[in-house]
């Protein structure tokens, strides 16, 4: 099955404007609690126990606890184009009150964002990278908060990483092959090919 992308079009030549001066960051944050603890969408009482990034401008990856945050957001407020997986429902919102600027108005990439849009379902992290990388995440998303109440912060620094690490080589295979493979939701070992090439038109 092969799927289409459209709908975005007209954000692109923003993002190419945008993306030659500035620098692109790949982006994803742990936190110390769960929504599971404070809420559903209670983004405010979610508390930030690591930043990852990566900049394609430095070629290098950084991590920031949760006393750096706002040396993160010095490299975020000068990003042309961000780009993460599920940042727009979560680590964005979660993100946003610790800064003097709005993170939102930055161009971004959402890979979940974009193959639910066309799909109608979420697909995980996790699988998406075991099915087109042949790798996937070194842990469960719900172990970040309980690395970090143990102070295992190497840790969880080395999984916030892999995560960004996973994000940024899906990213890349998107824009070079104009596609992702998604596993089928209903017939196991089978996958399905989503177009994408918005991702082959970002720099």
């Amino acid at each position: 099955m092969r799927l289409a992308l459209s709908r975005t079009a007209t954000r692109l030549p923003r993002w190419r404007t945008d993306t030659c001066k500035m620098d692109t960051i790949v982006l994803d944050i742990e936190t110390k609690n769960t929504f599971i603890e404070v809420g559903h969408d209670n983004f405010d009482a979610l508390e930030i126990s690591l930043v990852g990034l990566y900049s394609y401008g430095q070629d290098k990856f950084f991590h920031f606890h949760e006393n750096e945050i706002k040396e993160a957001g010095e490299i975020l407020r000068n990003a042309g184009l961000l780009v993460g997986f599920a940042i727009s429902r979560f680590d964005l919102p979660v993100l946003k009150k610790h800064f003097n600027f709005d993170i939102f108005s930055i161009p971004r990439i959402d890979i979940l964002d974009e193959i639910e849009i066309l799909l109608g379902r979420r697909v995980g992290l996790d699988i998406l990278a075991k099915t087109n990388l042949g790798f996937g995440k070194n842990g469960l998303s719900l172990e970040a908060p309980v690395l970090y109440r143990e102070g295992r912060m190497e840790e969880l620094k080395n999984y916030c990483l892999n995560d960004v690490k996973i994000t940024k080589e899906l990213y890349e295979l998107a824009k070079n092959q104009g596609h992702l493979m998604v596993p089928h939701k209903e017939n196991k070992g089978e996958a399905i090919r989503v177009d994408l090439p918005i991702f082959s038109l970002s720099l």
